[in-house]
């Protein structure tokens, strides 16, 4: 599949309004981005270079197997019942970098690097690294099937929630 100007433009498009929506807070558009099976990964690091791959068989610093997981970490957030992440953080994401390539079966497959800053509480921070989303087309945009972002951070001095990546 040849990646055309408008391609280009629709993806990244889609990446920035994902990222307005989480910086937003709007969780309803936000969780409507996911089909109901798609999966989020963040990896965690078992060395300098080597992260895990399997989340079945290795540790994870989050993981959904569907977008139940994202459902329910939104209905924590809305009744208070994440204590972790009261108040929520302020957050800015940014995108760079975009690439697109096809997958079999009509998805996309696209890499992008990523970085959040936030704030909570008067103390700013900020989070990155880079994240692969197999996007399938849904009307005139988009549904992520697949989530997975590598957190590059070597430290995290905060609560690591969705929100963030």
């Amino acid at each position: 599949m040849l990646v055309t100007p408008e391609l280009q433009q629709s993806v990244e498009q889609f990446l920035y309004r994902k990222a307005e929506l989480c910086d937003a807070q709007s969780w309803d558009e936000y969780l409507d981005l996911f089909d109901e099976n798609s999966e989020f990964h963040v990896p965690q690091w078992d060395s300098e270079h080597v992260y895990t791959t399997d989340p079945k068989r290795g540790m994870s610093l989050i993981y959904y197997a569907n977008r139940s997981g994202l459902e329910d970490r939104v209905f924590r957030l809305r009744t208070g019942k994440s204590a972790a992440s009261m108040p929520l953080p302020r957050t800015l994401h940014q995108i760079t970098n975009v690439r697109i390539a096809q997958r079999e079966g009509g998805e996309l497959e696209v890499k992008a690097n990523w970085a959040t800053f936030y704030a909570r509480q008067g103390i700013g921070e900020h989070f990155f690294g880079r994240v692969t989303c197999h996007l399938r087309a849904n009307g005139d945009s988009w549904k992520i099937t697949r989530k997975h972002v590598l957190l590059l951070n070597d430290t995290i001095n905060a609560v690591l929630d969705f929100y963030h990546l």
